[in-house]
């Protein structure tokens, strides 16, 4: 049974999706998201793939979107990176929820916007970077097509997509984690399920092709973290 639950992506909604929380449960929420980015995984695959290529470029000067941000957190690793380095770094948060938005703006120098993934309210090539973390599993492939194209309309040089990699022990590991650290019943049962709406490292590079990404990648991070990159 189990081994069935994995063989696709799951269709079922998660309560994040569904609006069915309470103010209170979604502030814990975002603080629980922000714990679990800095042990499980999401600053390190990016700080392996979008910080490194930053280096690799030598870039003195850049610029970030971060689509669906949430709390900020990707943004606030990659500020503290320009800051470590000497760097210029001009950062921008979009997400749909009027909570999370506020929490952006919470960080010096961040802008940010309340919008649709799917039409993002930019103009063409406005950053140098757009990426996302934790994210598309979220969205029906379809969708996912569609916030891969405006992501790649954004930015001028590349994407970055941090999400989770579609895996047994990933799903054994993360109820284990939950019960260790006492994570509240909506992280714990959305985050299960965001593993079982999660990829296969094949069908997120095929989701990106339909997208018409140029330069296609898929990595593997750990733990269970795949990182997509196109142009």
């Amino acid at each position: 049974m189990m081994k069935d639950m994995f063989q696709a992506r799951s269709k079922d909604l998660e309560r994040i999706d569904t609006g069915d929380y309470t103010p209170q449960e979604y502030e814990r929420f975002l603080h629980e998201i922000s714990f679990i980015n800095r042990h499980l995984g999401d600053e390190r695959a990016m700080r392996e793939t979008l910080l490194r290529e930053i280096t690799r470029e030598n870039l003195h000067e850049f610029s970030v979107l971060d689509v669906g941000a949430g709390s900020g957190e990707m943004l606030r690793a990659v500020s503290n990176f320009a800051r470590k380095t000497n760097r210029k770094a001009q950062l921008f948060g979009l997400d749909l929820n009027e909570i999370s938005a506020k929490s952006i703006k919470n960080l010096a120098e961040t802008p940010a916007v309340r919008g649709d993934a799917l039409g993002l309210p930019f103009a063409d090539k406005s950053f140098d970077y757009t990426i996302c973390s934790l994210f598309t599993h979220h969205f029906s492939d379809a969708n996912i097509v569609k916030i891969l194209e405006e992501m790649q309309r954004t930015a001028r040089r590349e994407i970055f997509v941090v999400d989770l990699h579609r895996h047994r022990l990933a799903y054994l590991s993360y109820k284990i984690f939950c019960a260790i650290f006492s994570i509240s019943p909506l992280v714990r049962q959305d985050g299960s399920l965001s593993i079982l709406r999660s990829f296969k490292p094949l069908e997120l590079k095929g989701l990106a092709e339909k997208a018409s990404l140029k330069n296609v990648s898929v990595e593997r991070h750990f733990p269970f973290r795949l990182v997509l990159r196109g142009g």
